[in-house]
C-alpha cells in the first residue's frame, strides 16, 4: 500500500475509534488510552532504530522527558497550543538524538546501549539541578477544565495523541519500504557489510537516531497537561525504557505493525490491571507483567507475534 493511502486509511480507523470512544461516555477510557498510545508512539520510535536498524537504545526516558520539559519550560515563557508544543519537544529531542548518535553510533552492541544509558542518567542530572522548571521540586501545570468544540480537555488529549499515533505508525511504514529501510536492513542484518558494499552506515545511523527521539520527544510533550505535575522520577520513570523495547519485542521489530500490536495489548493489558481489584493498584505490577510476558514471547515468539503469525503462515503454504 502506497504511504498516502497508508496515512488516510490510518487516519479513518483513528477517527472511527474517537468516535467510538466518544459513544461509551466514559472518560476514563480516554485516560486510559492515552497512555496506550503514548507507548504506540514510544514503541514505534523505538523500533526505528533498535527494530530496523538493530541499535538498542535505553535512552527512551531521556529523550521522553526532554519533550515534556520542553513544554514545562516553553509554558513558563509564553502559552503555546499543545501541538505546538509537541512541535518544540520533536525539534529539541531531534537535535538531541543527533548529537548522541554522532557521539555514540561508532559504538556497537553492549556499548552503544551502555552509552544510551548514560545519556539518561545525564539528562535526568541536569533536570534535577534547572530550577526554571521545578528541579527535583517539580512544576505544576495549569490545564483549562474544557476546550471548544470537544469539552473534555482529556479528549483533546486523547485525540493530539492519536493523531500522533497515525503519524508515527504511518512514518514507521513509509521507512520501512523504503530506500532508507532497506539501508536500515543491511546494517541490522551485517553492518561491516554494508559499509564494505558502500552503505552510508553513519549517515542512515544518524537519521534513524533523529527521527526516534524527535518522535519520542513529541510523544512527552502533553504529558505535563496530562499529569498535571511533573517532576523527574515521573518524567524519566523506567516503564517508559522498559516498555518501549517489551512492546516490540513482543509484537515483533522487523515490521512497523509489530510495535502497534505490542503496545496495544501490552498497554491494554497493564491499564486494566491497574485499576483491577486483584493487584490493588500497584503501579509496580506492571513491570511484573512486562517480564512474564517477555519471558514467555522469548521462549515461544523470540520474533514476536509477527514472526509466530508468519512462520504458522508458512508452515500452512507447505500443507
Amino acid at each position: 500500500m502506497r504511504s498516502g493511502t497508508f496515512f488516510f486509511a490510518a487516519l479513518a480507523v483513528a477517527g472511527l475509534a474517537f468516535e467510538s470512544l466518544r459513544l461509551l461516555e466514559n472518560e476514563y477510557l480516554f485516560f486510559a488510552g492515552y497512555v496506550v498510545l503514548q507507548y504506540v508512539v514510544l514503541a514505534t520510535a523505538w523500533n526505528i532504530l533498535g527494530g530496523y536498524t538493530g541499535y538498542v537504545n535505553f535512552g527512551t526516558a531521556a529523550f521522553f522527558a526532554l519533550g515534556a520539559y520542553t513544554s514545562v519550560a516553553l509554558g513558563k515563557l509564553v502559552a503555546l497550543p499543545i501541538p505546538a508544543l509537541m512541535l518544540a519537544g520533536g525539534v529539541i529531542s531531534g537535535v538531541v538524538g543527533l548529537g548522541m548518535g554522532y557521539l555514540t553510533l561508532r559504538l556497537r552492541g553492549v556499548f552503544f546501549a551502555i552509552a544510551t544509558l548514560a545519556l539518561a542518567v545525564v539528562v535526568q542530572t541536569l533536570i534535577t539541578n534547572w530550577d526554571f522548571v521545578g528541579g527535583s521540586r517539580g512544576a505544576y501545570t495549569v490545564r483549562p477544565a474544557v476546550v471548544p468544540l470537544l469539552g473534555s480537555y482529556v479528549q483533546y488529549l486523547f485525540l493530539v495523541m492519536l493523531a500522533l499515533a497515525v503519524i508515527a505508525i504511518a512514518i514507521a511504514h513509509a521507512v520501512e519500504g523504503s530506500r532508507l529501510g532497506y539501508g536500515f536492513a543491511t546494517i541490522r542484518d551485517d553492518e561491516a557489510a554494508a559499509e564494505a558494499s558502500g552503505v552510508p552506515t553513519l549517515r542512515l545511523k544518524l537519521v534513524a537516531t533523529t527521527l526516534s527521539g524527535a518522535l519520542m520527544g513529541m510523544a512527552g510533550a502533553p504529558l505535563p497537561y496530562y499529569v498535571t505535575y511533573l517532576d523527574p522520577a515521573s518524567g524519566f520513570n523506567l516503564a517508559y525504557a522498559v516498555n518501549s523495547i517489551a512492546m516490540p519485542l513482543i509484537g515483533g521489530m522487523t515490521s512497523w505493525v509489530g510495535p502497534l500490536i505490542g503496545a496495544l495489548l501490552l498497554g491494554s493489558v497493564q491499564q486494566v490491571a491497574t485499576v483491577s481489584n486483584w493487584f490493588g493498584g500497584h503501579p509496580e505490577v506492571n513491570l511484573l507483567i512486562v517480564g512474564v510476558l517477555l519471558i514467555l514471547f522469548v521462549i515461544a515468539a523470540p520474533n514476536g507475534i509477527v514472526g509466530l503469525i508468519g512462520a504458522e503462515a508458512r508452515r500452512s503454504g507447505r500443507r
